[in-house]
């Protein structure tokens, strides 16, 4: 069912924030940890490339869109020495649920949490998986039944719905995934782009090398900030990616989503500043 005004936009700030457990909170990494990992990234590729199964590097590479070269093919297939897919998305599960508790818990006492995720598992299970890859790796996957499990299962499988939907957006206007990082960090104030947390550790040659072809096509001035037809492209990736992110919540009714969105704002601002501390 259409809305009559785009909500995706507003969705997207009330569950990004709970998605966001999975690389925010201890809990999760601590779990990844517990599997055999000792750093960080091995644990991430693992979990969140768990749903497509033993898949070669290019193949993650190409899903997650934003990473060096050579960057995924550092921890896959190498990770899958050390676990199992399924050990792998069970783990980062675990974790996050801890996070979620850990962070949540007194507020899911009214009981408004089950029946947010009741909505939002209606919501993230209603739009098409063609051409949304990570998406339908997800949607493959068992749905949980535990009100907690399904509201983080939920929550990431429209974050990455919506981030498959971004990755059109990218790529209809040519923009690269480390380029990308630099339309962001731009947009957030962050100056010198190069100095972005997601970017900062490449060779300088390569990150020369991305701001040179963004000055080329007139996105970035001299100085490395945005132009105007480089902020008017940032807008339109955004305007596109939110137009694409739409589509799960058209599986609600109006009703639905008035509650959905009564109901996840105090656990979206409990987030917010459990991610801000």
């Amino acid at each position: 069912m259409p809305h009559a005004q785009p909500v995706a936009r507003r969705m997207f700030d009330l569950t990004e924030p709970i998605a966001l457990v999975n690389f925010f909170a201890d809990e999760p990494n601590e779990a990844m940890a517990e599997l055999g990992f000792d750093n960080y990234w091995d644990g991430y590729f693992a979990g969140r490339s768990a749903p497509f199964g033993r898949v070669p590097a290019a193949v993650v590479d190409a899903a997650f869109y934003n990473f060096g070269p050579g960057e995924v093919a550092r921890h896959l297939p190498k990770v899958w020495g050390t676990t199992t897919p399924e050990a792998a998305h069970a783990a980062r599960e675990r974790g996050c649920l801890e996070g979620l508790r850990r962070i949540l818990g007194d507020l899911a006492g009214s009981g408004g949490l089950p029946r947010a995720a009741e909505l939002l598992a209606k919501a993230s299970t209603s739009a098409p998986v063609h051409g949304r890859v990570m998406y339908a790796g997800l949607r493959a996957l068992p749905l949980p039944t535990e009100p907690w499990a399904l509201l983080w299962h939920a929550a990431n499988m429209l974050r990455e719905h919506r981030g498959d939907g971004h990755v059109v957006a990218l790529v209809s206007e040519r923009i690269g995934g480390l380029e990308a990082h630099v339309l962001s960090a731009l947009d957030m104030g962050i100056h010198p782009p190069e100095s972005f947390g997601r970017i900062h550790h490449l060779p300088a040659t390569l990150l020369a090398e991305v701001m040179g072809g963004l000055r080329d096509r007139g996105l970035v001035d001299t100085e490395g900030r945005l132009t105007p037809e480089g902020r008017a492209t940032k807008d339109r990736i955004e305007a596109l990616t939110d137009a694409l992110a739409e589509a799960p919540y058209d599986g609600l009714t109006p009703a639905e989503l008035d509650e959905l969105v009564t109901l996840l704002e105090p656990l979206a601002r409990r987030c917010q500043e459990a991610w801000s501390e």
